[in-house]
């Protein structure tokens, strides 16, 4: 992704997309809150500095899997200044963007830019839901390109907005020198087979569903931001290895078993089912705020179950919050 001369300056030129851009795994992090529900910053740096490890493409902050909606201006401000202080600048590092009106939509992806995001994954807006036609989305997307200093993501979240982008209005927005792809986040694999057959070569379609991750791969999209892959990031990665050297079926025998931990931490058990799975496994799950829920009991067994089915590695909570106190005690200049 192209990084703008000027933080914070309107685009002097028309974006320049890259065939290279965008292909693989990004993961759409969680934000850790302690038992008060305030920001826990040192499980957030530990987190990230795990991620920088394993392969990925890079991060979306604040996304819908951040709680993006359950946070302050400050909170937002904060989580963001920390990403980019501990993501790697050779990973792609992506903003969430998007309120009710284009103006404070506009004023967003500036911040975000100003702050240091390569991008802004822009969600539809959806309280008037009745106004917001496709027209209006393309006026709406349009105007924010148009004023945006990075390059834009279009979100697709139907199941949270109950806003759909139809392919044909993806297609219109591609045009756009400043939108260079687009998050779909339903199971609408037809859908998204129309968008890709109507959309450049050089546009970004991401799958944004763990459950038909590889299906959507197998189409043509290009990468995806997955909830589940905080936990599974191998797994996500092999599948996305296996697609690209040609070998579909392997894939597939992944993605059946990875399925029913993308359905639990997602769809099932919501954000309390991913971090209770991220604690699970030696990350800064921690807390949701209210009025989210942790996962309950029942919930935690079923998850731990399906992390052990899938060889990953439960730790223990002593080991846990050992190693986040340890990580606590590291005196940064």
């Amino acid at each position: 992704m192209n990084k703008p001369d000027e933080i914070g300056s309107a685009p002097s030129a028309p974006t320049t997309r890259s065939k290279n851009d965008l292909r693989g795994i990004l993961l759409p992090f969680t934000t850790p809150f302690n038992p008060t529900e305030e920001l826990d910053k040192e499980g957030l740096r530990s987190n990230l500095r795990k991620w920088n490890a394993t392969g990925i493409l890079g991060y979306v902050a604040l996304g819908s899997t951040g709680e993006r909606v359950n946070l302050d201006e400050r909170d937002c401000a904060q989580v963001i200044e920390i990403a980019r202080e501990e993501v790697p600048q050779n990973l792609e590092f992506i903003v969430g963007a998007g309120q009710q009106a284009t103006r404070a939509t506009i004023a967003e992806t500036k911040q975000a830019s100003a702050a240091g995001a390569d991008a802004v994954l822009v969600i539809t807006p959806h309280f008037y839901r009745a106004a917001i036609t496709q027209d209006a989305l393309l006026v709406h997307y349009r105007a924010v390109a148009d004023a945006s200093p990075v390059p834009v993501i279009l979100y697709s979240m139907p199941d949270l907005t109950g806003i759909k982008i139809e392919p044909e209005t993806v297609a219109r927005l591609s045009d756009h020198p400043n939108i260079v792809g687009i998050k779909d986040s339903s199971a609408d694999i037809p859908g998204l087979q129309q968008t890709l057959s109507l959309v450049p070569e050089d546009f970004a379609v991401l799958s944004g569903n763990g459950t038909v991750f590889a299906t959507a791969l197998g189409h043509g999209a290009r990468g995806a931001i997955l909830a589940v892959g905080c936990v599974a990031p191998d797994l996500c990665l092999e599948i996305y290895r296996l697609i690209e050297s040609g070998e579909a079926d392997k894939a597939a025998a992944l993605q059946e078993r990875l399925t029913p931990l993308a359905m639990a931490v997602t769809k099932r058990y919501g954000i309390g089912g991913l971090k209770a799975a991220m604690d699970m496994i030696g990350f800064a799950g921690r807390a949701v705020r209210a009025p989210l829920r942790a996962a309950s009991a029942e919930a935690q067994a079923e998850i731990a179950a399906l992390l052990d089915d899938l060889g990953i590695q439960s730790v223990s909570k002593t080991e846990v919050m050992g190693e986040q106190d340890e990580f606590a005690g590291v005196v940064r200049s």
